[in-house]
This record gives C-alpha cells, sequence and structure tokens, in this order.
C-alpha cells in the first residue's frame, strides 16, 4: 500500500512539473514529496491515539522541509506541493485528490475554539503562491485560487477567484461545467490563474469606469469646438 501511495505521488509530479527530469530526482529532492510522507506516518500515529509522537515527527517533517502539516489534517491522493516554503496546513484542514498547492499557502483558521475551523478543498483545487484560505469554507472541485489571494468565502467548483478579499474572475462557462476527471487533470493552469484573468475584479471596474470618463471628456471637447458650440 505506501509503495503504491509512493509510485502514484511520483509520477503526479513527473506528469505536472516540466522540471521533474527523472523519478528518482522526484524522490530524492521533492521537499513537498517529502512532507508528504513524513505526514502520513505522524497521521497514522495521530489516528491510534499517540498524539506527543505525532507531533514531534511533524514537527521533524516541518525542520526539514519548511512544510508544515498539522498531523490531524486530512490529505488525498496526488497532493502536489510546488517549492513549499512556507506552506501551513491546519489541524481540521481537508485536501482532496489532485490538489495543487505552491509556497507559502496557508489553509488557517479564523476562531480559537475547537472543532472543525480549517478549509475545505475538493479534487483538482490549484492553489497559487502565497495565497490564504482561511476559515471552515468549502474550495470546490477545479477551483483556482490566484497567487496572494485572501479567501473568507465559499468558492464554488470550477470558479477562480484573486485579490483581496478574493473575488471570482470571468471564465468559460463551458470548461468550468465540464466533468473533472479522477486522475490529474489535463489542464493545468500555474499557479492558479491564466495571465488574462489576473487583474482583480475591483481594479478591472475602475478601469472600466476610466475608460469611459475619459470617453466623455473626448465627447465635451469635440461638442466644445464644434460651431453649433459657437
Amino acid at each position: 500500500m505506501a509503495f503504491m501511495f509512493l509510485r502514484e505521488a511520483i509520477s503526479a509530479y513527473r506528469e505536472r512539473d516540466p522540471a521533474a527530469r527523472s523519478r528518482l530526482e522526484v524522490l530524492l529532492c521533492y521537499p513537498g514529496l517529502h512532507a508528504v510522507l513524513w505526514h502520513r506516518l505522524s497521521h497514522g500515529l495521530w489516528r491510534r491515539g499517540l498524539r506527543l509522537p505525532a507531533r514531534m515527527f511533524a514537527h521533524l517533517g516541518r525542520f526539514l522541509t519548511g512544510i508544515e502539516i498539522h498531523p490531524a489534517a486530512r490529505i488525498g491522493r496526488r497532493l502536489i506541493i510546488d517549492h513549499g516554503m512556507g506552506v501551513v496546513i491546519g489541524e481540521t484542514a481537508e485536501v482532496g485528490d489532485d490538489v495543487y498547492l505552491y509556497h507559502g499557502v496557508t489553509l488557517g483558521g479564523t476562531s480559537s475554539e475547537r472543532g472543525k475551523r480549517h478549509p475545505t478543498l475538493g479534487n483538482n483545487v490549484i492553489v497559487g503562491a502565497g495565497a490564504k484560505i482561511l476559515g471552515n469554507i468549502l474550495i470546490g472541485d477545479g477551483a483556482r485560487v490566484g497567487a496572494n489571494a485572501v479567501v473568507v468565502q465559499p468558492v464554488g467548483a470550477g470558479v477562480t477567484v484573486v485579490g483581496i478579499p478574493a473575488r471570482p474572475v470571468e471564465r468559460d462557462p463551458v470548461k468550468r461545467a465540464a466533468p473533472q476527471p479522477a486522475s490529474p487533470t489535463p489542464i493545468f493552469v500555474a499557479y492558479g490563474t491564466p495571465c488574462e484573468e489576473t487583474l482583480d475584479p475591483l481594479v478591472r471596474n475602475l478601469e472600466s469606469l476610466r475608460a469611459e470618463l475619459l470617453a466623455l471628456e473626448a465627447r465635451v471637447s469635440a461638442l466644445s469646438r464644434s460651431p453649433a458650440a459657437e
């Protein structure tokens, strides 16, 4: 079982990371893979009630990889943590299958009370570098979270969000409605957001208002120069 997990995890890195040149390179040099291996060990201890050893192994994994995953967090299959430094996954976080996280991602809580207080990520979710997903919220299957976004509200399946606080940006509804495969999605969007969709919706609206204002000023100027105005 452990061998099957390791083989499919390495295959996922090989398929989705163009810098991965061999399976041996992934096994030896990818801290994201190492962090998940440490988590599987600490999570197994946590489920057996060995809480202190679980925390100690999780702490050691953090020291060696720069990636902090609480031993109680639930991690799905084929998770990829790209680069990885600074990733934090909280105690009650749940991560689905084929999720792709970049460095600096935080799956954090907004409450000091016990119970479910961290986010749940569906399958095939991509979270860009530096993004913060906070609270007991659901990020739907196939969703995309842009780099440095701060997400405090649920995100629907197939939706891309960017900005602070994160807001949806337009995506092709046909692509959004397409079912997500169980294996790693063939359409990969690096850092969670295509280049043409990276503009914050609020900034885009302001730019639209600015363009309308410039057009109105041009019309007023043209009318003031016309013979009828004299």
